[in-house]
């Protein structure tokens, strides 16, 4: 198995930055795609951001220039950039893998709350 642990949200004004981080640990020979996912109160889960092991990203459009999606293979961690934080972004944000047999694993979560 592989355990997830999510740190770096917390509340900041519109305009401002965080990073967020997340370690992986366990099982991390099995680990694929690495990527960020966000649940805004009251809406579904949604991909914000991935990236591959070879360190291809793919991110929705609405983050398209303000989140950047990094990974240390070597730490086994990824990383979430968010810039110019919109009221909108507030959210919990979740850090999920891909296992190389397809199966998800989830942290717990960190939450961003952007104050306009």
């Amino acid at each position: 198995q592989v355990q997830l642990a999510e740190s770096g949200g917390g509340l900041v004004q519109a305009g401002g930055s965080l990073r967020l981080s997340c370690a992986a640990s366990g099982s991390i020979y099995r680990v694929n795609d690495m990527g960020w996912h966000r649940q805004a109160p009251g809406k579904q889960r949604e991909l914000v951001a991935s990236i591959t092991r070879g360190g291809r990203t793919t991110s929705t459009d609405s983050v398209k220039g303000r989140f950047t999606i990094s990974r240390d293979n070597v730490k086994d961690m990824v990383y979430l950039e968010i810039n110019n934080l919109k009221p909108e972004d507030t959210a919990v944000y979740y850090c999920a893998v891909v296992l190389s047999n397809g199966a998800n694993c989830w942290g717990k979560g960190t939450l961003v709350t952007v104050s306009s």
